[in-house]
């Protein structure tokens, strides 16, 4: 029996006989989830939803939580958040499960926040970094990657450090990319420099992909030299970096919001000299890094990308926050994640009263060499960031 179920039998039947058949109970704590491990986002909640099993592995084999097992129940939103809402309100109210955990993304957490927080069940977010989201007086949201305003911040710096000027900004129309966006425009103007497109592309292009051919036309009749892309599809990016590539455009930098294998593994050398945001690299000093990196490798037979760690770090979280509590209150969860500073695999950890996070700021890599490689901020980079890029027919 679920404690989640006994604390409902408890109002019908006596709290004191109940208390005690729920404290001695070895069944598994059930943590519900959704992750979209189909449609557009599934290359990311895939990895993520990974990053909650081998978690789950790790903690059982080490003895669990409160002394019980856990275990994830992980359905599939399809990366559509009518369904996620649906299979939240399934977890909670028809499964009952112990606690939950979030799904990939800001459009999708922003669409679960009201059930999670309607059932008072503290909600942590691996992979949902809108700040908007965090601004609605919610109380059981945690945030864990740094703000989406951060994503493109590596970029506008290191150009401006070269004494670039003109600035392109492309988000997809949805709520983590624009916010993104709009904190790379705002931070190129605060330095100076001149943003001549800031351009919010639909999803009505048909099964096609995105069609950037007149937008690339417009960089290079204004000479951009640097283009910072928003977006939560992998398939934007690479749509757009084929498409500048046939175009042969002449950028000194081209930025996105997520790096992840894929990219490269998809477009080869077309990818050489892109930068992108990881909120997390296996290079990192975070502690047990290494150990979650040869493990993942092993269970899932490829590396592990920021989203995979997001879910691993988040878990981990959990798992700190319930064992401070002691319980499985959400209540008390609550109050040690308000709390809690730490470093988990992910990141370093710390919140303000919103849930907000203030200690992770992410890393920027760059492709070299067909390898992903930390070059932004310089404390942990483990190469010079290669700039300017080569045009793109002499890659």
């Amino acid at each position: 029996m679920s404690v989640s179920a006994c604390t409902r039998i408890a109002t019908l039947v006596g709290v004191a006989l109940t208390t005690i058949a729920c404290s001695q109970s070895n069944d598994p704590i059930r943590i519900g989830a959704t992750m979209s491990q189909s449609g557009a986002y599934s290359t990311q909640g895939s990895a993520a939803a990974n990053g909650y099993l081998l978690c789950q592995e790790h903690i059982n084999r080490d003895g669990g939580l409160l002394g019980r097992d856990i275990e994830f129940i992980i359905h599939d939103d399809e990366s559509d958040s009518e369904r996620a809402v649906a299979l939240y309100q399934q977890l909670i109210v028809d499964e009952q499960v112990d606690a939950i955990m979030g799904p990939y993304g800001s459009t999708l957490t922003e669409a679960i926040a009201p059930v999670t927080e309607q059932h008072r069940m503290v909600q942590i977010s691996p992979l949902a970094a809108t700040s908007s989201i965090w601004e609605q007086d919610r109380e059981y949201l945690f945030m864990v990657l740094p703000p989406a305003e951060l994503f493109l911040a590596g970029l506008i710096e290191m150009a401006a450090e070269q004494g670039y000027e003109r600035v392109a900004v492309v988000a997809e129309d949805a709520l983590f990319p624009k916010a993104a966006a709009e904190g790379a425009a705002q931070l190129a103007r605060e330095k100076g420099m001149q943003v001549l497109t800031h351009y919010t592309y639909g999803s009505d292009y048909g099964n096609g992909g995105p069609d950037f051919s007149s937008l690339i036309q417009e960089f290079e009749r204004t000479g951009v030299e640097v283009l910072a892309m928003a977006a939560s599809s992998l398939n934007h990016f690479i749509d757009m970096a084929e498409q500048l590539q046939e175009q042969k455009v002449n950028l000194r930098m081209f930025g996105t919001s997520g790096a992840v294998d894929e990219f490269q593994q998809e477009l080869g050398a077309t990818a050489e000299y892109v930068f992108g945001l990881s909120a997390w690299e296996a290079s990192l000093p975070n502690p047990g890094n290494e150990e979650f990196v040869a493990a993942y490798q092993e269970r899932f037979d490829r590396e592990p990308s920021f989203h995979a760690a997001g879910g691993y770090g988040s878990c981990q979280l959990f798992a700190e926050a319930v064992e401070k509590a002691g319980s499985l209150d959400q209540d008390a969860i609550r109050d040690e994640l308000l709390a809690l500073e730490s470093s988990t695999v992910f990141s370093q950890y710390a919140v303000d009263e919103r849930g907000y996070q203030t200690a992770n700021q992410g890393v920027f890599i760059q492709w070299q060499d067909g390898e992903k490689v930390v070059v932004w901020p310089a404390d942990v980079a483990i190469a010079e960031p290669r700039i300017p890029m080569p045009a793109w027919d002499q890659r």
